[in-house]
This record gives structure tokens, C-alpha cells and sequence, in this order.
């Protein structure tokens, strides 16, 4: 791979460089260093990308293929990442810092692909229906249909594989799209346009403008002719898009921020609780909006389950990403990395006791910062209340059941919580008062394609994978049709 390579955008099945001509550079989070060029798309880039999505929808063959048709095409789709799962794995881990497990997702079996053959088996399931209308002589049957131009707006934690849980039931639905992906993290979305060419699709039916949310994502949002828009990212972004999608009233698929709750309840498996809170944030280095940074732990067990939990994540290696014994890659980008120490430095500057202090894992280059856990933080403090996006939790003691519901409850988020009790029954009620769209049980961090994900407050609304998934990037039509003709004169 080209240690400094240039890419350009993507419209039409076609490269194309920007029409300002300006660029801006990726660096790899490992080490600081520049390694790609990418295209700062502008309006008339937007422009470019929109109408090439449009002609596809009302002109191209796309807008003509039948269901399963469109179903066959998406099966190709999967098939044809699969076969370059390393490619797009190396491509990700130089440009965000990922730790190589991605390739096994888009390998042949894993989830991602797995995604690609799920929605081709649905393209052709969402049948209409015929409705009972309380009138006489009418015959009234609704259809599902696509919205036409979808814009998908994608986050730097997790490129590729956001972008999979967006583009198969929106293609599935028969829609057009145009993908922003985060200007800290586009390589790998380019450079899966580059292989989805051996699949075959018609041109138009995926666009990729690159660029900054001011001068590329709001002309994209703003574009008369795109109809929906599908964004993931932080809920001060999703008010931004909100915002602009609000002028012309388009409708938004949105899946933001969080701070999730992990309770852990006086009878749980304290070791297999400690696995669970672990793997719930650090080996992503806290970078995944489902992570569970609050843990509200019984004042019976707290002191156990913490010192539990300190020893086991201070054995972690953080490390670079190329590193086959590193178990924790880098913040994915410069400013993200500044942005989490100074959460760091503002706890410890609030007094919050500092148990592990990841800050101990910088390094002269690079973005390095390993788990960091802080105890007795108050659920009402900056710290437990705002979403810190990296490798920090925080730790609060409780008595009894309402009071642990109350402090799950109280914050703007609502994306996911976990539940540590070998009291099943009990852990089922508690699940059904939290206010969050994901709620586990004795495990944490599981997706599954067939499974809705999706938040509740102010973290986001609509719905991603299954069924619900694909019901987003649809509308109905219903339709009227007299059976025994009969209108009479309004004024008679």
C-alpha cells in the first residue's frame, strides 16, 4: 500500500477530483503521520454526486430492477467485500486506528457480509396490503416505497461498519445514496467504492463526497433533491443536521451519543461482570456510542467488584494497531485524543478519585491512552453525565432497586444499559425501566443484523439492522380506487 496515496471522490461508477481542487490529510492515529490526500468536496462536487444519484433512481436501471433483482445485486455486494476483507481491514487500521478484528466481520461468514445477504432476502418480503376501508365501492391497498436519494452520514469511530448497517437495507429498499463519510476517517469508505465496482452496480446508485460538515455535509443535508438523511455521530452533530434538515422538513434516521448504565446487583457473578464492564468499552478504547462507562455498582460488592476490575484492565497492552499483542489501539484522531485528556484532567481537577490513570500510555507519537477508571463519581457531575468517548468510566455505589433505576434514567442519553444479576426475574422488570433502545443481560457489547439498534432521548431515533432497519428507508403510498365510480356534484 502507497505509504502517501491521493484519492479522489466518487459519483457515477467514476473518480473525480474536486471541483476547487483542494485537499486535506488523513493521519494515521498510530503514529501522527500523514499517509493520504483526500478530496475537500464542495457544493459543486455535492451537486455532482446528488444528480448522479438521481438519474440512477428516476432514469437508470435501478429505479426499474425488480425486488429480487436488487436482492441477487446485493448478494454479489457481499460476496465481492468478503473477498477483499483484508484489503479494507489495513485500510481502516492505518486510517483510524482499529485493531485488526475488523477483517474477520467482513470475511466470508462474518456479520457484515452477513448483513449484505440478510437484506437481499428482504428486498422482496415487504409486501403491501389491503385495507378495510369504512367506505362503500372503494378498494384501498397500500405499498412500501423508496424514498429515492438517501444521504448517509457516517462516524470516524467505525467507518466501514456503519456504513454496511446503513447501505444494505437502504439499497434493499431501492433508494440511491450519497455517503459523507467524517473527514477523520474517509479511506476506507473510498476504498471500498474502488471494489464494490466488481459487483456490478449500476452507475449512480452510490456516490461518496468527502470533505468537512460546514462546506460538504451541510450542501448534502440541504440538497433539495435528496429525501432522507441517515447520520450517526455525537447528539451536538445530530442537532446540527436536525437543524439543517429541518428547512425543508426532510425526514432523519439518527443514531448519537450515550452514556450508558451497567448495574451490577449484590447476587451477580462478579468475575463474569468484570469481563462484561471490560469488554463493554476498553478494547475499543471507549470509542463506541453503546459503551458502558457509568457503573453503578451495589454498595455491598463495590469494593470487590472495583479492585476486580483494576486488576484485570491493567494488564491490557495498548499499542499500535499493527502490534498482533496490542489489546488496545489509539484514540482515533488528534483532536479526539486532546478531547479525552482534558475529560481526564477536568475529573481529576473535580476531585474524583483516580484509580488507573491511562494517560500513563502516551507516547511521543501517536494517540495513546489506556483505561482509565475513576471511583465514587456522582451520577449528577460533568463526569457522569457527559459522554466522554474514550477509555474512562466511572464508578457510584447504590442501596436499592429504585434508586439504581433513578440513576440509570438520569441523563439526556438512552442508547444502552447492561444488567449483572443471576436474579434473571429481577434483572427482566429492572430491564423494562430503563429508558434505553438496548438493554443486556449478563453479557454486553452484541449486535446481530437481525437485531433493531437504536436510542432512545437524546440519543438518536429511527432504527438500524433488522427489520425495523430496512421499514426506516421506506414510505408508504396508499391508494384509493373506486370500485363502482360514483362522484357527485359538490354544489348541486
Amino acid at each position: 500500500m502507497p505509504e502517501n496515496r491521493t484519492y479522489q471522490y466518487f459519483s457515477n461508477n467514476k473518480w473525480h477530483s474536486p471541483v476547487a481542487g483542494g485537499y486535506f490529510d488523513s493521519e494515521n492515529p498510530a503514529n501522527g503521520e500523514v499517509w493520504a490526500r483526500l478530496p475537500d468536496c464542495r457544493k459543486p462536487d455535492v451537486d455532482n454526486a446528488v444528480g448522479a444519484a438521481k438519474s440512477a433512481f428516476n432514469e437508470g436501471p435501478w429505479g426499474r430492477m425488480m425486488p429480487a433483482e436488487r436482492g441477487r445485486l446485493l448478494r454479489r455486494i457481499g460476496d465481492v467485500i468478503s473477498k477483499h476483507a483484508d484489503r479494507l481491514g489495513a485500510v481502516e487500521l492505518r486510517d483510524n486506528g482499529r485493531l485488526p478484528n475488523i477483517a474477520p466481520g467482513l470475511g466470508q461468514g462474518g456479520w457484515q457480509v452477513d448483513s449484505w445477504h440478510y437484506y437481499a432476502g428482504l428486498c422482496d418480503k415487504f409486501e403491501g396490503r389491503l385495507i378495510p376501508a369504512e367506505v362503500p365501492d372503494i378498494h384501498n391497498y397500500m405499498t412500501w416505497e423508496p424514498f429515492g436519494v438517501v444521504a448517509l452520514m457516517l462516524p470516524w469511530n467505525s467507518p466501514i461498519g456503519t456504513l454496511i448497517w446503513k447501505l444494505a437495507p437502504c439499497l434493499a429498499a431501492g433508494n440511491t445514496v450519497v455517503i459523507k463519510p467524517s473527514e477523520q476517517a474517509s479511506c476506507s469508505i473510498l476504498e471500498l467504492m474502488d471494489i464494490l465496482n466488481e459487483a456490478g452496480l449500476p452507475p449512480g446508485v452510490i456516490n461518496v463526497v468527502t470533505g468537512f460538515g460546514a462546506t460538504t455535509g451541510e450542501p448534502l443535508i440541504d440538497h433539495p433533491d435528496v429525501r432522507l438523511v441517515s447520520f450517526t455521530g455525537g447528539t451536538p452533530g445530530g442537532r446540527a443536521v436536525a437543524k439543517t434538515a429541518a428547512r425543508q422538513v426532510k425526514p432523519l434516521i439518527m443514531e448519537l451519543g450515550g452514556k450508558s448504565p451497567q448495574i451490577v446487583l449484590p447476587d451477580a457473578d462478579l468475575d463474569l461482570a468484570v469481563n462484561g464492564v471490560a469488554g463493554g468499552i476498553f478494547p475499543a478504547g471507549g470509542q463506541s456510542c453503546i459503551s458502558g462507562s457509568r457503573l453503578l455498582v451495589h454498595a455491598d460488592v463495590i469494593e470487590n467488584f472495583t479492585k476486580k476490575l483494576v486488576d484485570l484492565v491493567a494488564k491490557a497492552r495498548v499499542g499500535e494497531p499493527s502490534d498482533p499483542t496490542s489489546q488496545i489501539g489509539p484514540m482515533a484522531n488528534r483532536p479526539h485524543y486532546e478531547a479525552v485528556l482534558a475529560h481526564i484532567d477536568a475529573a481529576e481537577r473535580a476531585g474524583h478519585h483516580l484509580l488507573l490513570d491511562g494517560r500513563a500510555a502516551r507516547r511521543d507519537k501517536g494517540y495513546y491512552i489506556g483505561p482509565t477508571i475513576f471511583s465514587n463519581v456522582a451520577n449528577g457531575s460533568d463526569l457522569g453525565q457527559n459522554e466522554v468517548f474514550g477509555p474512562v468510566v466511572s464508578t457510584e455505589a447504590w442501596q436499592n432497586e429504585d434508586e439504581v433505576i433513578r440513576i440509570a434514567n438520569d441523563s439526556v442519553y438512552g442508547l444502552a444499559a447492561g444488567i449483572w444479576s443471576q436474579d434473571v426475574t429481577k434483572a427482566m422488570r429492572m430491564a423494562d425501566q430503563i429508558e434505553a433502545g438496548t438493554v443486556y443481560i449478563n453479557n454486553y457489547f452484541n449486535a446481530a443484523t437481525q437485531s433493531p439498534v437504536g436510542g432512545f432521548k437524546q440519543s438518536g431515533y429511527g432504527r438500524e439492522n433488522g427489520i425495523e432497519g430496512m421499514r426506516c428507508f421506506l414510505q408508504t403510498r396508499s391508494v384509493w380506487l373506486a370500485t363502482n365510480p360514483h362522484q357527485p356534484d359538490p354544489f348541486a
